[in-house]
């Protein structure tokens, strides 16, 4: 079955996380199969951040979204803060934006990777002109603005980037989520329950 290719020693990483955010954020806290029939792809590379690739997927998952792991290859790869791994299931250039209806893309040390490979930024550039969610947390900006089309949108992202991003013409907020058209960004883990309830929310 597709969903039990991504490697269930996720669980152990994102238990406490669900623990603690259904006991308080309602939108997280049902069952409703509210995404039935919505795909979404999560781009990663080696050195994702785990929660914040696993979280958004198992909560887009279980409120009924297809989920697609891609990346540059396909494979298994290794989470950089932990022992964590996943599936990526296609090459971006297996797969076009018209197969999806958001894009998700988690940090890490995954991105700087991904923004060295110009099918990966292609694929973003089309993604983000297609105007579908796109949707990155942390570090995932970078491969955002690697597309170089995002002058005068506004953004968030771990502080260490903010740099990054002014310099690429787009205005930085500190906010645990910033929704700008079709760019949902966020800050870090601590973001996790808003920045997957944004992706939610832009899909129904």
């Amino acid at each position: 079955m597709k969903k039990q290719r991504i490697i269930y020693s996720v669980l152990l990483t994102t238990l406490f996380f669900f623990s603690a955010v259904m006991m308080n954020a309602n939108p997280l806290n049902t069952t409703e199969k509210e995404l039935e029939g919505k795909r979404v792809a999560v781009l990663i590379t080696e050195g994702f951040h785990d929660a914040e690739t696993m979280f958004p997927l198992g909560f887009l998952q279980n409120k009924g979204a297809e989920i697609t792991v891609i990346g540059t290859e396909p494979g298994t790869y290794t989470a950089y803060n932990s022992d964590v791994t996943a599936v990526v299931e296609f090459s971006v250039t297996d797969v076009t934006p018209a197969q999806f209806d958001a894009l998700v893309i988690p940090g890490g040390q995954s991105p700087a990777n991904l923004r060295e490979h110009s099918e990966v930024v292609n694929f973003v550039r089309d993604f983000i002109q297609s105007n579908k969610p796109i949707a990155s947390i942390c570090h995932g900006p970078q491969v955002v603005l690697a597309t170089g089309i995002v002058e005068g949108r506004t953004m968030t992202a771990v502080s260490g980037i903010q740099d990054e991003i002014t310099d690429a013409g787009a205005i930085y907020v500190d906010e645990e989520v910033m929704i700008d058209g079709n760019l949902i960004t966020s800050r870090t883990p601590p973001d996790l329950a808003a920045f997957s309830v944004a992706i939610l929310e832009s899909l129904k």
